[in-house]
């Protein structure tokens, strides 16, 4: 009997890796605090979003990590800095765990100093709607002309999580990531076709143990750290 059959759920800590994924937190600003930039191509997080990202950071402080990784993009790595400074923990930048590369689902419009950035406030929330739409319908991202395939956006999620994974054996690791990503590796994990099948809250929590090829869900989109619904 292989040593997987022995412990298919992945119980054994010394064999398996822990991966807690979290998504960023909010990063649609309001009119306040948009700059006229062109920003919105690597947006940081909002007020609420950086409130979402002490709550976690909160929640999780007394918990042992060995390692923290993140996307690429501000939202991420600015989600990761409350936790990371309670945990004296440096972070590692990881491309392949960016967020799909997406086409110009809305064209965002042009502004300058003085206008009145509410516009671009309703661009953006309108142009997450038609990701969300478009993707979502189908639960692929080849829905969505122009943008990455779901095929070689799998492929480089599963790859670059599965190397953090086999890297971190008998190790507990938090990595910052984005709601296309946490989808993706969770439909690995759960045999699944599609690439986009649930709404990955904002810095949810999900746990995955990991064991070479092995991979078991241990939960999904925990967000008991927020306050919901107010």
């Amino acid at each position: 009997m292989g040593e997987l059959s022995k412990d298919p759920f992945l119980f054994q800590r010394q064999s398996t890796a822990e991966l807690m994924l979290i998504r960023h937190g909010d990063a649609i600003p309001g009119p306040e605090e948009i700059i006229p930039s062109g920003i919105y191509d690597d947006l940081p997080l909002s007020q609420k979003g950086r409130e979402q990202a002490r709550a976690v950071a909160e929640r999780l402080k007394n918990m042992p990590f060995d390692a923290a990784y993140s996307s690429p993009l501000l939202r991420c790595q600015q989600t990761a800095a409350p936790l990371l400074e309670l945990l004296k923990l440096p972070l590692t930048i990881v491309e392949g765990i960016k967020e799909v590369t997406l086409s110009d689902i809305i064209p965002m419009p042009a502004v300058k100093e003085g206008d009145d950035l509410a516009v671009l406030t309703k661009a953006l929330q309108a142009r997450q709607v038609e990701i969300i739409r478009g993707a979502g319908s189908t639960g692929s991202w080849d829905t969505l002309p122009g943008s990455e395939s779901s095929k070689a956006f799998r492929k480089r999620v599963v790859d670059s999580i599965d190397e953090i994974a086999n890297n971190h054996i008998g190790q507990r690791v938090v990595i910052f990531a984005h709601g296309g990503v946490i989808n993706v590796y969770v439909a690995e994990v759960l045999g699944l076709d599609k690439e986009f099948f649930f709404p990955s809250a904002n810095t949810s929590l999900t746990l995955i143990h990991v064991s070479g090829k092995k991979r078991v869900l241990y939960f999904l989109n925990d967000v008991a750290h927020l306050r919901l619904g107010g």
